[in-house]
C-alpha cells in the first residue's frame, strides 16, 4: 500500500470519527459503551467490596456510604455486584457479536457469490433457520447442555447470525456487478480479497446495525435466561440473576431492584444507538438526506429495510 493510499485510509477513519462525535445519541452510546467496558475491565482487579461477601447485620441497607447502591437480602454490595456483572455483559455482548460476525458473513457469502445452486440451498437454509426464535434456541439447548453463558453466546450468535446473512446476501449481489468489483476481478484479485476490499466495506452500514442489535440482544438474552436460571449459573455475577433474586422483594425494598433494572436498560439502549450512529458515520447520505431514495452513487449501498 503506498503512503497516498495510508494518507487517504487516515483521513476516512477520522472523518468517520468527526461524524460519530457530531452525533449527540452517538456520543451517548459510545460514552456508555466505553464506561461499560472500562467498568468490567476494572472489576477484574477492584470492587468496592466483594461481590460474593455476605454481611447480614448490613443488609438491606440504602444507598450511603460506604454502600452508594445500598445492599441486598445477604449484605452484598450491590454497586461490586453490577461492577462484577458487567464483565459478563461484555463477554456475551462480544461473543456473540463475533459468532453472528462470522455465521453472518459467511452464510451472505455462500448465498450471493457462489453457483445457483449454493445460493438457493443457503437460501432456503436461512429462511428456515431465522424462523426460531433466539431465546428459545438458547433455552432448548440449556435444558440439554445446563445453563452456560456459552449456551447463551452460541444461541444469539446463530440466531443473529442468520439475520445478519439475510440482510447482507441481496447487498452482495448487488454490489459485486459494480464497475470497481468487476475492475478489481479484471486486476487480478482473488474472490476473497475482492470480498474484503470492496464488497464488504460497501455493506458495512447494514452490518454495522445488525452487528449493534446483536450485542444488544445478547445482553438482554443473557439477563432473561438468567433470570428464568437458563444463562449464568448462580456462582457467575450476573445482573439477571440480581435482578431474579431482588425483585422477590420489590414490594419492601423497591429501590433495589432499580439498579440492575436501569444498568440493562442503558446498557441496551447504548449498544442500539451507537449501531445507529456508526452506521450514519459510514454512510454520511442516510443523516444528510441530500440523495434521493432509491438513486445511490455507484459504490453506495441502498439500505434494505433492516429485519430483526
Amino acid at each position: 500500500m503506498s503512503r497516498n493510499q495510508l494518507s487517504l485510509s487516515s483521513q476516512g477513519r477520522s472523518s468517520v470519527l468527526r461524524r460519530l462525535l457530531s452525533s449527540a445519541p452517538g456520543v451517548f452510546g459510545l460514552v456508555v459503551v466505553t464506561a461499560i467496558l472500562a467498568t468490567a475491565l476494572v472489576s477484574l482487579f477492584w470492587t468496592p467490596f466483594d461481590p460474593r461477601a455476605t454481611d447480614v447485620a448490613s443488609r438491606w441497607l440504602p444507598p450511603g456510604w460506604p454502600h452508594l447502591l445500598g445492599t441486598d437480602l445477604t449484605g452484598r454490595d450491590i454497586l461490586s455486584l453490577i461492577m462484577a456483572g458487567s464483565r459478563t455483559t461484555v463477554l456475551v455482548a462480544v461473543g456473540a457479536g463475533v459468532v453472528a460476525t462470522l455465521i453472518g458473513l459467511a452464510l451472505g457469502a455462500l448465498g450471493a457469490l457462489t453457483a445457483r445452486w449454493v445460493r438457493e440451498t443457503v437460501a432456503v437454509l436461512v429462511d428456515v433457520l431465522i424462523a426460531f426464535p433466539v431465546l428459545i434456541i438458547a433455552m432448548l439447548i440449556s435444558t440439554v447442555q445446563g445453563g452456560s453463558l456459552w449456551v447463551v453466546v452460541w444461541a444469539v450468535g446463530i440466531g443473529f447470525g442468520v439475520n445478519v446473512a439475510r440482510v447482507t446476501r441481496p447487498e452482495l449481489r448487488r454490489v459485486q456487478h459494480s464497475d470497481f468489483v468487476i475492475a478489481g476481478k479484471a486486476s487480478g484479485l482473488s474472490p476473497l480479497q475482492n470480498l474484503v476490499q470492496h464488497l464488504l466495506p460497501n455493506i458495512a452500514p447494514v452490518f454495522i446495525v445488525q452487528l449493534s442489535w446483536a450485542m444488544a440482544t445478547a445482553v438482554l438474552a443473557e439477563a432473561g435466561l438468567s433470570y428464568l436460571g437458563f444463562g449464568a449459573s448462580v456462582v457467575d455475577p450476573s445482573w439477571g440473576i440480581l435482578l431474579a433474586d431482588l425483585q422477590r422483594y420489590i414490594q419492601i425494598h423497591p429501590l433495589t431492584v432499580v439498579w440492575p433494572g436501569l444498568a440493562i436498560t442503558i446498557t441496551v439502549l447504548a449498544f442500539n444507538l451507537l449501531g445507529d450512529a456508526l452506521r450514519d458515520a459510514t454512510d454520511p447520505t442516510l443523516r444528510t438526506g441530500r440523495r434521493p431514495a432509491g438513486r445511490a452513487r455507484a459504490g453506495q449501498p441502498r439500505l434494505p429495510e433492516v429485519t430483526a
